[in-house]
């Protein structure tokens, strides 16, 4: 717990919220949740595999929000040093992103004693991450297909599949 913490600490780029006593975990924020928030460092972490979970406070801290990690007995110095490197590879990755934009709002305006009604749209650079992320999903599936496609008609000729095979062991032996 703390090498994880103190590692969080060298970043220079969170603080610490959790108290050293009671259940073993470490919640931390970022300093700065301008550009990028905890969601999205969260989100960015489980391409490495870790389940980081953000979380906003109860209704009276809403404008607070916390990333979590609960230490497991089994969670070693080794596994500490590991996250803490993959949350600085994150950090980078998003550094490198356009910062977060939030949502325009665009009120109808109503006469005194009306209510109000209130139309949330999407930004450009929200609109461009979507159609990014589509078109990156669409992209992989096609080289998945792709290679099995090419697996599969590389050659009509099974009987020259076998030899190819045969072949490429007999290299593997010498």
């Amino acid at each position: 717990m703390e090498v994880l913490k103190k590692g969080l600490e060298n970043t220079g780029r969170f603080n610490i919220v959790s108290k050293d006593n009671g259940v073993p975990l470490v919640a931390f924020s970022l300093k700065d949740s301008r550009r990028h928030d905890e969601f999205e460092v969260s989100d960015y972490l489980r391409r490495f595999g870790w389940i980081v979970p953000a979380y906003t406070m109860p209704p009276d801290a809403q404008n607070v929000t916390v990333l979590r990690v609960v230490i497991r007995e089994d969670f070693s110095r080794t596994l500490a040093e590991r996250l803490v490197v993959d949350i600085q590879k994150v950090l980078h990755e998003l550094d490198g992103l356009p910062a977060k934009i939030t949502p325009k709002t665009a009120v109808d305006g109503g006469e005194p004693g009306k209510s109000v009604t209130v139309v949330t749209k999407k930004s450009d650079i929200e609109t461009q991450r979507e159609i990014t992320t589509v078109w990156r999903k669409f992209v992989m599936e096609r080289k998945k297909m792709n290679a099995v496609y090419n697996f599969c008609v590389g050659s009509s000729n099974v009987a020259e599949w076998e030899w190819e095979d045969l072949k490429f062991g007999a290299r593997v032996l010498a």
